[in-house]
């Protein structure tokens, strides 16, 4: 009996993420809501910022998930660090922190995207997806101190050239 020709169907390729959080029952759920879509693996966890750097060296994931509160380094310290060696890899900062300094900060060293802990699972894989894709993600409770503080940021910018050009001599 001849067999009938198949095409080989090829896998879809998997988003590889690094999990970067100290606190092991949060990284285990984590990693468990993580993996419910099916485009996203897991391929390390990180219980401190110093693993988190090791393991970006040696697993090259796509994006890390990473807490800012850890020990030994934290995640913004991390995050600078992978993002200057490894700029191809995306770091979402999934944090309890809603301060906008440890916002701007994450921006600053380099994060696509910031989550509160509180995010959903569908929130956080739709995050992934989108700061892999190089979009940047904001969850809604983040955005809106993010946005008044680039209104303070940038009003006090334009004010200043205002000033700057009513003030400037003219030949």
């Amino acid at each position: 009996m001849k067999k009938q020709g198949f095409t080989a169907v090829s896998p879809i390729k998997k988003i590889k993420v690094l999990l970067a959080e100290d606190q092991m029952k949060f990284r285990k759920s984590l990693r468990l809501l993580v993996e419910l879509d099916g485009d996203i693996e897991v391929v390390g966890e990180a219980k401190n910022g110093r693993e988190a750097v090791q393991l970006a060296s040696s697993l090259r994931p796509d994006v890390i998930v990473m807490d800012i509160t850890m020990p030994l380094l934290n995640g913004l310290q991390a995050t600078e660090q992978i993002i200057a060696k490894f700029p191809a890899t995306k770091v979402l900062i999934l944090s309890a922190h809603l301060d906008s300094e440890y916002i701007m900060q994450a921006v600053v060293f380099g994060a696509s995207g910031y989550l509160i802990k509180q995010s959903s699972a569908h929130v956080l894989a739709n995050a992934v997806r989108e700061v892999l894709k190089g979009n940047s993600f904001f969850c809604a409770p983040i955005a809106k101190p993010l946005r008044d503080k680039c209104r303070k940021v940038f009003g006090q910018s334009v004010l200043l050239k205002k000033k700057a050009a009513r003030t400037t001599p003219t030949d």
